[in-house]
């Protein structure tokens, strides 16, 4: 697991956990941000970066869900280095 997110699938004001072990927390990053929104026609909006909570290399972060066509996301750390998924981010239809 290095993405996760609970609950799918997801409806706008929904609180969702976003779970992430990847590149960044194997890196060793001191301080993880989900950097987050939701998109219409693939436009990002409600743009937030919120900072991830640390447990034993398992990184958690705690959101709701605006209105919009899909929940996307990505990670950066305190340096400014990115996970967006290799370009592509990640993305969620919202129901």
């Amino acid at each position: 697991m290095e993405v996760r997110v609970d609950p799918q699938p997801i409806s706008a004001g929904d609180i969702v956990k976003v779970t992430y072990s990847g590149l960044l927390a194997k890196s060793g990053a001191e301080e993880i941000y989900l950097h987050a929104g939701v998109a219409k026609q693939h436009q990002w909006s409600n743009i937030s970066d919120i900072k991830m909570e640390n447990r034993s290399g398992i990184w958690t972060a705690n959101l709701q869900v605006q209105e919009g066509e899909t929940f996307d996301f990505c990670f950066k750390d305190s340096a400014d280095n990115w996970d967006n998924n290799n370009g592509y981010n990640w993305s969620y239809n919202i129901f």
